[in-house]
This record gives structure tokens, C-alpha cells and sequence, in this order.
């Protein structure tokens, strides 16, 4: 058996490891864990993966077979930016769910792994639109792209860059309000992945705090109105372009007062704090009941 065949092998495992931690039975995400190879991602080894008691520790050589674990790779070491973690990213994308032929926006695509998993998910039929706030990430990412034809990298504000009306929208930074533009942008039955975290929402690996710290919603557009749930707790890089004061306190009330999983719906609508608002800000609100 040559190399390759060895690492599909590798990989061909590891894609059902990874949706066994998160508990996911979907058949298109396994395959794209299996298909898409980090290291062309991740660049040269050897890599540093992210140990929480010890740091960054360096892989033992620049053999692939490395990556292919349930850890956070360093991409950025010296500033705490990582690859995410696959089991997460698995439980996220089969929340999201991109299907053949849809259209799938990517905001804070980092070096693209994950984008990749979202470019085989939706196929040669379909798109995605990478949107990365780091020029030279973003660079990094158009560069591992080059031979990907159904993928574009934008560097820009992922709460600002325009894009064509999605099906998915997949969040990959710590916002503290769904942004205007991510909810007019979603088709009728489109979903979207939102983590909002608080000040206190990056760096911890305590479950415990890390559930009052910061949480994943996933929304979907009903024509005009949106459901909402929450799905996971999380802790990520902050999104430096949507990250405002009073909408921080207003979710740190929230995470630490009231229950997040009563949440149903986002409201748009203008109308007063009631007794149904978990989170409620300025033109948007997360609530409970119909």
C-alpha cells in the first residue's frame, strides 16, 4: 500500500472518530473528514498541536498521520488562533447541514479547512464564499484554494462584505449580536450558525464556565421570521468586525441569569423587554415561546 492509500486509510478513520465524540451520523460529513486533507491547510510540519495543561506542543515529525486527531492546531501560535477542533466543527456542519447545489458563506475562514469540509459538502454544483478578517490568513486560505474552483476567499469584515444570498452561513468567531447583514442574507429556510460569547468567552476549557461564558445558536429563516436554538456551549476567537459594549453586558446577563435553553426564536421586530426576551438588543432579540 503506497503512502496515500495509507493516509486515506488514516483519515477514513479518523472521519468516524471524530462524528463519535460529537455524536453525529451524517453521512456527507464523514465523508468530507475523510476526503479533505489538513495538511494542505496547515502548511509544512511539523505542527503544534494545542495542549491545554501544557501549550503548544510540536507534532514528532511532519508525517500527516499527526493531524488526524480530535486536537487544536496552532495557526497563528503566538496570538492563541488555531485550526478548531474537529469534533465541534463535525457537530456545527451537521447543524448546518450544506447540501448539494447551495450556496454556504464561511465567515472567519481561517487558513480554509473547515471551508474545504463545506466545499465537498455542497459540491461542484454548489458554492461556498470564504470571508476572513486577516489579510494574511485570508491570503493563505486563497492560496490553498487555488485548485478549488467552487470556493472564493474574501479578505474584509465578515459582519460587512456583501455576498450573495446564502443557504448556510456558518460563524466561526465570538460575535455579541447577530449581524443585519447575516439575517438579510439567508434564503427562506436557511441556517445559520452563531456563537456569541461574552468578554470572558475565549481561552477557557472549563465546561462550566465555558456554558456561561458563550453559546452556539443555530437560526433558521421561516420567509420572515427566524427559529432559533441554542446547540453548544463555546469558547472562540472574538469577531473583531461585530463586537459592541452594551450588547457584551446584555449577554453576559443572559448567560449567567436567565435560560438560554428556552430560546425558540430571534425577533427583529420592535417591542419592549418581556418576560419571554433571554437576550434582547438593538433590532434583534432572542426569545421563548411561539
Amino acid at each position: 500500500m503506497d503512502r496515500e492509500a495509507q493516509l486515506a486509510v488514516v483519515r477514513a478513520a479518523y472521519a468516524k472518530q471524530v462524528l463519535a465524540v460529537s455524536a453525529v451520523a451524517n453521512p456527507a460529513v464523514e465523508a468530507a473528514f475523510a476526503a479533505v486533507r489538513r495538511e494542505d491547510f496547515l502548511g509544512p510540519g511539523p505542527w503544534h498541536a494545542f495542549r491545554f495543561a501544557r501549550g503548544y506542543q510540536p507534532t514528532p515529525s511532519d508525517d500527516p498521520i499527526y493531524l488526524y486527531t480530535n486536537d487544536l492546531f496552532g495557526i497563528v501560535t503566538a496570538r492563541g488562533l488555531n485550526n478548531g477542533e474537529p469534533s465541534l466543527h463535525a457537530f456545527l456542519l451537521d447543524q448546518s447541514n450544506p447540501k448539494p447545489g447551495e450556496h454556504a458563506v464561511h465567515v472567519g475562514a481561517g487558513v480554509g479547512y473547515y471551508t474545504a469540509m463545506m466545499a465537498h459538502m455542497v459540491g461542484p454544483t454548489g458554492r461556498v464564499t470564504g470571508i476572513e478578517f486577516d489579510p494574511e490568513l485570508a491570503a493563505r486560505a486563497r492560496a490553498n484554494f487555488t485548485t478549488w474552483p467552487n470556493v472564493e476567499i474574501v479578505t474584509g469584515d465578515g459582519a460587512a462584505v456583501p455576498f450573495a444570498p446564502a443557504d448556510v452561513i456558518y460563524v466561526n468567531a465570538g460575535a455579541t449580536a447577530p449581524a443585519q447583514s447575516w439575517l438579510d442574507g439567508l434564503k427562506d429556510g436557511g441556517r445559520l450558525i452563531l456563537p456569541l460569547t461574552t468578554a470572558q468567552g475565549f481561552g477557557t476549557s472549563d465546561f462550566t464556565k465555558m456554558a456561561n461564558r458563550g453559546g452556539v445558536f443555530r437560526i433558521q429563516r421561516q420567509a420572515e421570521a427566524y427559529a432559533a436554538k441554542w446547540i453548544s456551549p463555546v469558547a472562540i476567537f472574538p469577531c473583531a468586525g461585530n463586537r459592541d459594549d452594551a450588547a457584551e453586558q446584555e449577554l453576559a446577563a443572559a448567560f449567567n441569569s436567565r435560560p438560554f435553553l428556552d430560546v425558540t426564536r430571534l425577533r427583529r421586530d420592535p417591542h419592549p423587554r418581556d418576560a419571554h426576551c433571554w437576550a434582547h438588543g438593538e433590532g434583534w432579540c432572542l426569545a421563548s415561546g411561539a
